[in-house]
């Protein structure tokens, strides 16, 4: 029994990369659920319009943090700002005496509305003791404070979880397909030898390339349709945008995501370690990529990580386009991130697989060897 110990204690030392899964799994998990993960949001991204716009900005609770004020802007540019993903609520102030203010809420950022819709709650609750006045938060000489703006939700009114949820879960099918089923293709023809035989026929790399993706990439977005159209009739999550910036998306995460499962792939030798090395890039991507826990509510020292996972701006495009409608002047940021991504990802997976090919093409066999 000791000798077996003492044997597997070696292998697993030579094994490194089950060794870094091993240990960076736990890490992983400790630093994104005790330190990451965050349900309750502190703090609100704001928008604060109307004639009152600075007075209630400088006496807004501290859960609603103000990032610009509009003082020329109504309702109607209000609810745009959320449209296009600027704020997660918006307060319009009263033009005239008496009037009460209105609150705005982005439905799609379930956890800031609620945490919202609980400052509002707060701040009513100290109005009520108070008996109004000055002491009412966010009160102006004009009147409408926030303790009695009335608030509205859009987007999602009724707040259903399924609503944020669908589009994510798109994107969960487009890592799951095109990361962990394409490196599992390409690493099978190493494994049965069958990569030796391609090299030696009259393909070019690109030609060889492009044939093992092309069905991953047809399979996903076939089961992404089929998501999207079981979630609209299921579960009545609506789609407010436009069908072609929804697909340019996608298609841009794709093909990052394509790249990433080839570049598995090539450092890969067996299915296991692909494996291996595509769990250990799936998991931050489902754990910081705002899909569970919004971005904001992350410490900064984790929520970095975030802003270089593909699947973070694939999710803003999901969810702009789907619940709320944005137009694709709205999504340009992730757009862009997206298409940068793709190039850099998919070049590099391209040349990796190019000099991965190649050796094998020059070997002075003209048997391929099959593996054992």
């Amino acid at each position: 029994m000791w000798a077996i110990a003492l044997k597997e204690f070696r292998q697993l030392r030579r094994d490194r990369r089950t060794v870094a899964m091993l240990f960076l799994l736990p890490f992983l998990f400790l630093v994104v659920f005790g330190y990451a993960a965050s349900f309750d949001v502190k703090e609100v991204p704001t928008l604060v319009v109307g004639p009152g716009a600075p007075l209630v900005a400088a006496a807004l609770p501290a859960e609603l943090r103000v990032v610009a004020t509009r003082p020329g802007d109504g309702a109607a540019q209000a609810r745009d700002a959320l449209r296009r993903g600027e704020a997660v609520a918006a307060i319009v102030t009263p033009s005239r005496a008496g009037a009460a203010a209105l609150l705005y809420l982005d439905g799609t950022e379930l956890f800031a509305t609620q945490a919202a819709l609980r400052a509002l709650a707060q701040a009513q609750g100290i109005a009520a003791q108070g008996g109004g006045g000055t002491t009412e938060p966010g009160a102006t000489p004009g009147g409408g404070s926030v303790a009695s703006a009335k608030a509205e939700i859009l987007f999602n009114p009724d707040l259903r979880t399924a609503v944020i949820m669908i589009p994510g879960l798109c994107g969960i099918i487009l890592v799951f397909v095109g990361t962990v089923a394409t490196a599992l293709g390409v690493v099978r023809e190493r494994q049965a030898g069958t990569m030796e035989q391609l090299a030696v026929m009259p393909f070019r790399p690109r030609d060889v390339f492009v044939g093992k993706i092309a069905p991953y990439m047809v399979i996903a977005a076939l089961d992404m349709v089929i998501v999207v159209g079981a979630g609209m009739l299921l579960f009545d999550v609506p789609f407010r945008g436009s069908v072609t910036v929804f697909a340019l998306g996608a298609v841009l995460f794709l093909f990052v995501t394509l790249g990433i499962g080839v570049l598995i792939s090539t450092v890969s030798q067996t299915q296991g370690q692909a494996i291996q090395l595509a769990m250990m890039t799936l998991l931050p991507q489902f754990l910081l990529s705002g899909l569970f826990f919004p971005l904001y509510s992350m410490p900064w020292a984790v929520r970095w990580i975030g802003y270089v996972l593909p699947l973070t701006y694939f999710i803003k495009v999901a969810r702009g386009v789907m619940v709320r409608g944005a137009p694709i002047d709205a999504l340009w940021v992730p757009l862009v991130v997206l298409a940068v991504m793709a190039i850099a990802v998919f070049t590099a997976s391209t040349l990796r697989f190019r000099r991965d090919l190649a050796p094998a093409g020059r070997g002075d066999s003209d048997t391929p060897e099959t593996g054992a």
